[in-house]
């Protein structure tokens, strides 16, 4: 599989330090409030990442983490008057609720800030030690940044062009503590009313980028495979956990990083100001959370992804599409012949091939989806005269395919009530006979029931109505 790595600026085969085991880190949410439509996009991209790298037959370690403490947790607590935790393990449970209605798998690991203090305290320790850090004199603990030679590798900007962008070095007002405006704190001082644990420093917190660097370092090494992200973490964020990483541990910190381009909102920048910001939750409720997860996966992981009304609506249209063919492969599983063309046999082997290949392309969602809908078109052309053993085959691909995908997970198996299926019996002998006015009689008594019964080559098609 080829990925483009961020830190190289080029597509390079994905290979992990131990054959068949990935280690991979994302960036996991600050939970200070529900999330919005642009945060869902890295949970769903990476998410299919590790889907699609298990069914490949590897193993995953999968750690996306949660900040728990943090200057927005803080004001948020004390604008509603209670603990910062509090505040915390409230949205803590809405974003997992958003993930699970997205189909994002659970981590392997879901690590909170505030429950890794001591290995925090642990990697400022050693920066310190190692000459990359020291206490100021309020008690802070700052990293030199420019004694990090390496720093601004992976956003490729020297530090002087780094600083105008650093909203630390931007909103900080003690830069009379750092000995460099362009160092940050990995830990800071207790000030009045906020959170505070018991350091060699005196009391105090995280920095925002130190959790990142002591959650990796804990659960998944020194070096790691693969740290994702969103395309605006790449400085500072990511930029500092290399700096501190590399610095305390004396080697590369991950051999890979891959980041999600941005979502607009109707072609603009989504902002509250702007009155065009959209949660999670909100556009779930109107059009369900899968056709979310769908518009995802509509576009490259890395380019700029656009949300409008039209096209959640046009992603519902194709989730559809594919509801339909999936539950017209049971009905003619159900009533296949034994004999029959094999022809989709190959028509699903092919669709396999052009979805590995799109996705082995630098995880090429677009490419995949369109190659399902080709399957879905042969499945259409061909499935009246396939084999049963054919059809059974092209479900078994098309279940494959959609499910790395993390599609097609609310699909339910219509078991037709057997007074339901008594009625579509009479109603198929009525119209053998000839007697229509019977057979109409029995369809209106189906439908009443919630169902609908369709004639088909086949025999009749009993479906629940939406």
């Amino acid at each position: 599989m080829q990925i483009f790595n961020t830190l190289t600026r080029k597509k390079e085969e994905f290979i992990p330090q131990k054959p068949g085991e990935y280690r991979i880190y994302v960036c996991g949410p600050t939970v200070y409030n529900f999330i919005h439509i642009g945060n869902a996009r890295p949970m769903v991209v990476f998410d299919t990442l590790r889907r699609y790298l298990e069914y490949q037959g590897n193993k995953v370690i999968y750690v996306s983490n949660i900040t728990d403490i943090d200057d927005k947790l803080i004001k948020k607590g004390q604008e509603e008057g209670v603990p910062m935790q509090e505040v915390a393990r409230r949205y803590e449970a809405e974003y997992i609720k958003d993930s699970e209605g997205l189909n994002v798998l659970a981590p392997t690991v879901r690590p909170r800030a505030t429950e890794h203090i001591d290995e925090i305290l642990g990697i400022v320790a050693d920066i310190i030690e190692k000459g990359y850090g020291y206490v100021a004199k309020n008690g802070d603990v700052y990293f030199r940044a420019r004694k990090f030679k390496e720093y601004g590798k992976l956003s490729h900007l020297n530090l002087e062009d780094l600083e105008s962008g650093n909203r630390e070095l931007r909103s900080q007002m003690d830069d009379d503590l750092k000995e460099d405006p362009a160092d940050f704190a990995v830990w800071k001082a207790a000030k009045p009313g906020e959170p505070a644990w018991e350091s060699p420093y005196g009391p105090g917190r995280p920095g925002w980028h130190i959790e990142c660097s002591a959650m990796a370092r804990k659960h998944l090494g020194a070096t790691i495979d693969l740290h994702c992200g969103g395309q605006d973490l790449i400085f500072p964020h990511h930029e500092n956990e290399i700096a501190q990483s590399e610095c305390a541990n004396g080697c590369t910190f991950s051999r890979y990083w891959m980041h999600n381009g941005f979502l607009n909102i109707d072609n603009h920048k989504m902002s509250k100001s702007a009155n065009n910001f959209f949660t999670v939750r909100e556009i779930a409720d109107v059009y369900g959370y899968e056709p979310i997860r769908y518009f995802l996966l509509t576009a490259g992981y890395r380019m700029p992804l656009n949300y409008t009304v039209e096209l959640i609506q046009s992603c519902k249209a194709s989730l559809e599409r594919l509801y339909t063919c999936r539950e017209n492969l049971d009905f003619l599983i159900k009533n296949a012949a034994e004999t029959g063309s094999d022809v989709l046999v190959e028509k699903a082997a092919a669709a396999k091939t052009k979805f590995n290949t799109a996705m082995d392309d630098d995880l090429n969602t677009p490419d995949a989806l369109a190659a399902i809908f080709e399957l879905v078109k042969e499945i259409n052309t061909l499935g009246k005269d396939a084999s049963k053993a054919a059809l059974t085959n092209a479900a078994e691909v098309f279940d494959e395919l959609t499910g790395v995908l993390g599609l097609l997970y609310n699909r339910k198996t219509n078991e037709v009530p057997a007074e339901v299926m008594e009625l579509v019996e009479r109603r198929a002998a009525a119209k053998k006979a000839k007697d229509w006015g019977t057979a109409d009689a029995l369809r209106a008594q189906i439908t009443e029931m919630g169902w609908q019964v369709e004639d088909t080559a086949q025999g009749p098609k009993v479906s629940k109505i939406s």
